[in-house]
């Protein structure tokens, strides 16, 4: 039986090397004219990725669509659709491959015109480090401006600023310089993690791929030597865990698979991690990929991973981090790319997808629109295309993110016109939306003691007040189940669960923390006006806010309970990770470590975690209620 003839061995060696190598993702971008397609041409050519028959091809189109005579004209390698070649303009995204020996790209070439903003954007959202052509002629121009602000705020942190058609300038140094100094002072407060401005001519390959002759003032790397070398790798493998469910992989009764793209983190089998949008907690039971089971995987592996214990979880979900959980909110503040032709006008439904979560949204509020031109914000009630606004948004159901700042993926959504099916805006999260007279009060014929009648039972708030880690949560939650297993009417109201609705808006500022309590005070007195057994779980750390509770229930009513464990002993617990949070500097006015707590004087109950099981603890509260 004939067989297929084996690969070399240098064949071999060179795909693996290949393989190996890194991978950085650019795009260039800039006024019209600037030269970015002949720049991105340029660097195929030079670097030896075109092929003879490309070339002949090439040979051909210049002669036909050309503008630089019987030269060929390397704009024409990327400019690949009929109105660009006949206008000499980029109008959509074009994206390249091509290699070298050290590193592997995916350029981006973007269209200059203000009204194709939207393209632009689209190519910097998966660019890793930016491009951005000047010309050395007329300078920094408004382009230059918004494109910077744009590569900016969608979170690109290596700038390029390639100052192209030297020659046409006789390869002046003093210009080179005034637009460099210009560049740098407006874009000091974008904080870019690296900006390197080359001179160069695209046209001629000057500091393109070698050095260029013509400009022995400069000592810089030419822009390939540059795009080799720098360093853009981020720490996504060392952030929180992070996985979005893109697929539920069930082939058989016995497998239960969680299938997607791990975002940030590492993840190893045994290692304990949560659903976010439930809080169920489990651990990895494996991690199996098309090569079987890893032993590791992190920020980029595309995984699917088994869990020890059944947990609802679907596609939407994300598996994450038990300590280091990402906000769940349905209220949210962004910054939004316009991309509709039809203006942004508040109150409007949209589709809204994030990641692989979904939901329907409206803009509630425009805070403001960015003049990308000159930075300021202007009051607008509506925006327009390619106008970029601070905006507001609120969905149909929560969704998990991380500030994009913190996370790319975690933190970018688009809205989707529900008649159209058309993407309107590109959107990166800022941070969730937690923030009379003539008013008389209604008599009602049903009172308390009637409705105490037909439930049976005494209603009284048991208020738990505790540092976070004492154990408030855990033990409220085992008296609740005690109760209910009695046949009383209870509730529980959480401190983090109200903050994911009724309390969204508000943050941990002294004045929010008061706020905070006298909402959850004037909701557990509606539930024992109800007749139930209402159960606050809340550190409420000031005691002239558990009085002001206190005060709205009548005289036995509100029972203070001190879920009490010293501040070491809560922190070493750290259930949540938000005491090393804390002490890193990353949440301001954190109840132990920046805010104070304040603990009872003299509460009905104190119970001491760390003397006594929760179970015991829960057990000494049915008995203060006399139900043991």
């Amino acid at each position: 039986m004939n067989q297929l003839p084996s690969i070399s061995a240098p064949v071999v060696d060179y795909l693996e090397s290949h393989e190996q190598k890194g991978l950085l993702r650019f795009l260039t971008c800039g006024s019209v004219d600037d030269g970015k397609s002949t720049l991105i041409g340029r660097l195929l050519h030079d670097s030896k990725r075109v092929f003879e028959d490309q070339l002949a091809a090439l040979r051909s189109d210049s002669r036909k669509h050309g503008t630089q005579g019987e030269e060929i004209d390397f704009a024409l390698l990327v400019d690949g659709l009929e109105a660009e070649r006949e206008q000499g303009i980029t109008i959509d995204v074009a994206y390249r491959f091509f290699a070298t020996d050290h590193r592997k790209f995916i350029v981006a070439d973007t269209p200059g015109h203000e009204q194709y903003t939207r393209n632009m954007a689209t190519g910097a959202s998966t660019s890793d480090l930016a491009v951005i052509l000047v010309d050395a002629r007329k300078g920094i121009l408004q382009q230059t401006r918004r494109h910077s602000f744009i590569v900016s705020l969608l979170g690109i942190r290596h700038v390029v600023v390639a100052v192209n058609k030297m020659d046409l300038i006789d390869f002046d140094a003093d210009r080179f310089a005034e637009i460099e100094t210009g560049y740098r002072a407006f874009a000091e407060s974008f904080g870019f993690d690296t900006l390197q401005v080359i001179p160069i001519s695209a046209l001629q390959g000057d500091n393109i791929v070698e050095r260029s002759p013509q400009m022995p003032w400069y000592a810089g790397p030419t822009l390939l030597g540059h795009l080799n070398e720098i360093d853009v790798s981020s720490d996504d493998a060392g952030q929180p865990f992070r996985m979005p469910v893109q697929w539920i992989n069930r082939p058989d009764l016995d497998f239960r698979g969680y299938c997607g793209t791990i975002v940030s983190g590492r993840i190893c089998p045994g290692d304990p991690v949560a659903v976010a949008a439930s809080g169920q907690h489990t651990r990895i039971a494996r991690i199996v990929t098309m090569d079987g089971d890893v032993e590791e995987a992190q920020s980029g592996d595309a995984v699917t991973l088994t869990l020890a214990d059944e947990v609802d979880a679907s596609r939407g979900d994300v598996i994450c981090d038990p300590k280091a959980r990402p906000e769940i909110a349905d209220r949210f503040s962004a910054h939004l790319i316009w991309m509709g032709d039809q203006k942004l006008v508040p109150g409007r439904t949209y589709a809204v997808k994030a990641g692989k979560q979904s939901a329907t949204g409206v803009v509630s509020r425009i805070g403001h629109r960015i003049d990308v031109n000159t930075f300021a914000q202007d009051e607008v009630d509506s925006l327009s295309l390619n106008e970029i606004g601070f905006c507001n948004l609120a969905l149909s159901a929560p969704i998990a993110f991380d500030p994009y700042e913190v996370n790319r993926e975690m933190g970018s959504f688009i809205l989707i016109d529900r008649m159209t099916n058309q993407t309107v805006a590109a959107g990166v999260i800022w941070r969730s939306l937690r923030s009379a007279d003539n008013i008389h009060r209604q008599a009602v014929d049903v009172d308390k003691q009637s409705r105490a009648i037909l439930t049976g039972q005494k209603p009284v708030a048991l208020w738990f007040t505790g540092l976070s880690g004492a154990g408030k949560s855990t033990i409220a939650n085992l008296v609740e189940r005690k109760l209910h297993a009695r046949g009383r009417l209870t509730y529980l109201l959480d401190g983090d669960n109200l903050r994911h609705g009724l309390n969204q808006d508000l943050g941990f500022s002294d004045a929010d923390r008061v706020e905070n309590i006298r909402r959850v005070g004037e909701m557990a007195k509606l539930f024992v006006d109800a007749g139930l057994i209402s159960l606050v779980s809340f550190i409420s750390p000031f005691r002239s806010d558990r009085q002001l509770a206190r005060k709205l229930f009548e005289e036995g009513e509100f029972v203070e309970i001190h879920v009490a464990a010293p501040l070491e002993v809560a922190e070493a617990r750290d259930p949540k990770g938000l005491y090393q949070k804390a002490r890193e500097g990353k949440i301001r006015n954190f109840t132990g470590i920046d805010s104070p707590y304040e603990p009872p004087e003299a509460a009905e109950l104190v119970l001491d975690t760390v003397a006594r099981d929760a179970e015991a603890l829960a057990d000494e509260v049915i008995r203060y209620l006399g139900l043991d």
